[in-house]
């Protein structure tokens, strides 16, 4: 892909004058801010605070040369075990990142880019926050996407968000398979928003007076859900590494498709950060929270981006604001739009071929061991179930595996990606 980079920066003599107003304050000067606002020393502004709340200080060891401290801090990292073979997922997965992304990502063009919610931020930034979007359509079949949101727990609840201001409507009906940290998430904003949300195990047939439903294919549990179109709107969160095999949210006739990017070359990292995607037809394009990046061409004729929607209370009345997201994920966009620039149509599509070819092998060789599959249909996730969940977990993790993540005393969810080997899977089966 062929990124415009372009550095606006330049220190100019005014500037490095002003940059005397960041260096820190002497005794003269914050005598002459005390003596202004009628008090004698800085510890004056903070005598309306009670002693029984004040803090009596710090119990802190003397300071450490660095040379010291790198001593210190290697030694507690060799107590992190980091060799273990994962088989995790719930929402995060053990994918294959290639180590260009890294390298074009940390360049500082990127890093230092002015905020990506402002008219103002570099050539670059729009061009990638507009090739995201353009990917994000394409593997969803969605009309249109934002350049982000936090997470896909946040997607899902501006999603409902977003359905209740489109129909005025202030109910909406949600399967409880969805990731438990979604529905935290969407409890929380629609809780603040007095809306009520009805979670069943089952959509309804009657969904007239909800103002949207909401699915999630594959589910927490791995489970792929083939989403019916209702009487209302209708949200449909997936995974998008699913996407290069199974059927698409716009092939659903979703009205608004929603999910986390994890999967698109993003680390980890204990959890987070990741960064959500937030899609929908065209018709509901103004409803979108967030930022829409554009393409368009300037007075020379040349190709040049803007946003071209902002939603936020700042930039349009308060009113009709849908979002108050003042931060973005534009870096996390970036690495994920390098990811599905580098692997291209042919390596996305094998590396979700070895996760769902690693998942099936295992899932297979645990039923030749007795143990349970409850999946009648999975991706690259699935949920066993096993007499003692700790028990065959402990005794995975002693022999460096994690097998899973515990759903209760006798379900164990568990995942492969294309970072799984064959004889890892072996290991597995003959450690049980």
């Amino acid at each position: 892909m062929n990124l415009l980079i372009y550095c606006h920066t330049q220190i100019t003599k005014k500037n490095w004058n002003n940059m005397k107003n960041f260096l820190v304050h002497n005794e003269n000067t914050i005598k002459e801010m005390c003596e202004s606002i009628g008090i004698k020393q800085a510890e004056d502004l903070f005598k309306q605070i009670p002693q029984d709340v004040r803090s009596s200080g710090l119990d802190l060891p003397e300071g450490l040369s660095e040379l010291e401290t790198q001593r210190i801090i290697k030694n507690l990292a060799k107590e992190n075990k980091t060799d273990y073979i994962s088989f995790l997922g719930g929402g995060i997965y053990n994918k294959f990142i290639p180590a260009c992304i890294s390298q074009v990502a940390n360049r500082f063009e990127f890093n230092t880019a002015y905020t990506p919610y402002q008219p103002e931020i570099s050539q670059g930034t729009l061009q990638v926050m507009y090739e995201f979007q353009t990917m994000i359509c394409n593997l969803t079949g969605m009309d249109i996407a934002n350049a982000t949101v936090y997470d896909g727990g946040t997607a899902c609840a501006e999603a409902i968000l977003m359905a209740c201001r489109i129909t005025k409507k202030y109910k909406a009906c949600v399967l409880n398979s969805i990731n438990p940290e979604y529905k935290k998430v969407i409890t929380t904003y629609t809780n603040a928003q007095s809306i009520q949300v009805d979670w069943v195990d089952e959509i309804p047939n009657e969904t007239k007076d909800y103002a949207c439903t909401l699915v999630q294919t594959p589910n927490y549990f791995g489970e792929i859900i083939q989403p019916q179109k209702g009487e209302c709107l209708s949200v449909i969160c997936c995974d998008p590494s699913t996407l290069a095999y199974l059927k698409t949210p716009g092939e659903f006739d979703a009205d608004i498709a929603v999910g986390d990017i994890q999967t698109l070359g993003i680390p980890m990292n204990f959890g987070g950060p990741t960064a959500g995607y937030m899609a929908c037809k065209e018709k509901y394009m103004r409803q979108l929270p967030g930022r829409l990046a554009g393409r368009t061409v300037d007075k020379g004729g040349n190709q040049a981006f803007c946003l071209t929607i902002q939603t936020r209370e700042q930039h349009i009345k308060r009113e009709k604001a849908t979002s108050n997201i003042c931060s973005n994920q534009a870096l996390i966009a970036l690495c994920s739009t390098l990811y599905l620039s580098v692997l291209g149509e042919k390596g996305f599509k094998q590396a979700g071929y070895l996760s769902t070819k690693n998942a099936h092998l295992l899932a297979d060789k645990l039923k030749e061991k007795g143990i349970k599959i409850l999946n009648k249909n999975f991706f690259n996730e699935f949920t066993i179930e096993v007499n003692d969940a700790d028990e065959f977990l402990t005794k995975l993790r002693n022999n460096n595996i994690l097998g899973g993540i515990k759903i209760n005393k006798n379900k164990i969810l568990v995942a492969a990606t294309e970072m799984n080997t064959e004889e890892e899977i072996e290991q597995y089966i003959t450690t049980i």
